[in-house]
């Protein structure tokens, strides 16, 4: 029952306060309502990739291509559609095998290995594939295919239970289409040139050098009997889409092996194939680089071309060794596959024209058409520096040629 009596102002105002309050605290003291929190969205950072927010010397193209680029799509899961309809259902490694044979063997894409090779973490080095190991296709209950360690070979024993020399895993390319390049570089980075050693001066006041000279040689600290190649910088190689200098083709002049250490060090040139000159520079020999690294797609979207081939030539093909203008800054790192394009023509349209046109057929006044790129192939990065990389081409559909495209698959 609501009274007739009269309220005063204040009376009223002491109320309102008290009724907030009292809705204040409710509110306070009853349960949140549930929320589902969201996921968080994957990033995908190349290894190396370089933040474009940090303070880095990137130029202006690299930065935008850095900034611009959108974060590729996940990677779909692997179906049974894309392991080959002629894939074995078991594989012995044999030796002389790669793990990009084996990876071809299987899958329609070698790349997708890392996603279908299963590890069994009860084998030692369960990453690594040895010669003897025996090698099955299966079908997890989803339809996935997987590739697992059946059986292990002869090269996973205990080192003291072997009889004979055990092979080692099998190498992801093969070493002998790169060991040439690797002892004796035909192309140089500009990282390689900054530091590295260079004739300073021949013995008895020679000009140039070949087998049997003897040479000194600044910025070297190495042992007696230590081996260099010895290579006469190029032809510059620069980027096309800033005109820098990425580095140089190089050319190989002689073998350098130490004979005595300081500052000067002193060596003496063998296995000459050109004569040698001052500024050479001296390469180590990289043939120990490991090459048993992982194959995959980079997860940084990767969009260069190439700078150069190794022995200058016109038409690549399988096996021959590319430089690319992207590094490690641009996120590209050993076992990183790229695809190939071949770079579109651009062509005069002739089929506007009509029979009573002015111009006659071949005229500059054509409009003129840009082709499509055109996949032609897969590369491997191998070795890779800040701004350019090393590339051997495993698998080329169609010729392909210095400042055609490489980019992510």
């Amino acid at each position: 029952m609501f009274s007739n009596q009269s309220v005063s102002p204040a009376a009223a105002w002491s109320r309102v306060a008290a009724f907030a309050c009292a809705a204040l605290a409710a509110a306070c003291s009853s349960p949140e309502k549930a929320t589902r929190a969201e996921p968080p969205q994957q990033q995908y950072v190349a290894e190396g990739a370089v933040d474009p927010s940090a303070n880095q010397d990137l130029t202006a193209t690299e930065a935008a291509t850095v900034t611009s680029e959108a974060a590729p799509a996940p990677a779909p899961a692997v179906t049974a559609d894309s392991v080959r309809p002629d894939a074995p259902s078991r594989y012995t490694v044999k030796r002389g095998d790669t793990l990009w044979d084996i990876s071809n063997m299987f899958l329609r894409d070698p790349w997708l290995w890392p996603e279908i090779w299963y590890v069994n973490p009860q084998i030692e080095n369960p990453h690594l594939i040895y010669p003897g190991d025996v090698l099955a296709l299966a079908y997890g209950a989803d339809g996935s295919p997987r590739i697992m360690l059946e059986q292990g070979g002869a090269a996973r024993l205990n080192p003291r239970l072997r009889s004979t020399p055990a092979d080692g895993p099998i190498a992801t390319i093969p070493y002998a289409a790169i060991s040439r390049f690797l002892s004796r570089p035909s192309l140089l980075a500009a990282e390689q040139m900054k530091k590295a050693p260079y004739v300073l001066a021949f013995r008895d006041e020679h000009m140039i050098g070949g087998t049997g000279e003897e040479i000194y040689v600044r910025n070297l600290d190495a042992p007696v009997d230590a081996r260099f190649a010895v290579v006469h910088p190029g032809q510059k190689l620069r980027d096309p889409d800033t005109g820098d200098v990425l580095g140089y083709e190089g050319v190989y002049a002689a073998t350098a092996r130490v004979s005595r250490a300081g500052d000067p060090l002193a060596a003496r040139l063998t296995d000459a194939s050109r004569e040698t000159l001052e500024g050479d520079i001296l390469v180590a020999d990289d043939s120990g680089v490991p090459l048993t690294f992982e194959v995959r797609v980079p997860n940084a979207p990767i969009h260069g071309s190439i700078i150069s081939v190794v022995d200058d030539t016109t038409l690549i093909g399988t096996y021959q060794i590319i430089a690319v203008n992207r590094g490690t800054r641009h996120g590209l790192a050993p076992g990183h596959i790229l695809a190939v394009d071949q770079a579109g023509l651009t062509v005069r349209d002739k089929g506007q024209r009509t029979g009573n046109s002015f111009f006659a057929a071949g005229s500059s006044f054509d409009s003129k058409v840009k082709l499509p790129d055109e996949r032609a192939g897969t590369a491997l990065v191998f070795k890779t520096y800040e701004r350019m990389s090393y590339a051997i081409v495993v698998g080329a559909s169609h010729a392909i040629r210095v400042a055609d495209t490489v980019r992510t698959p």
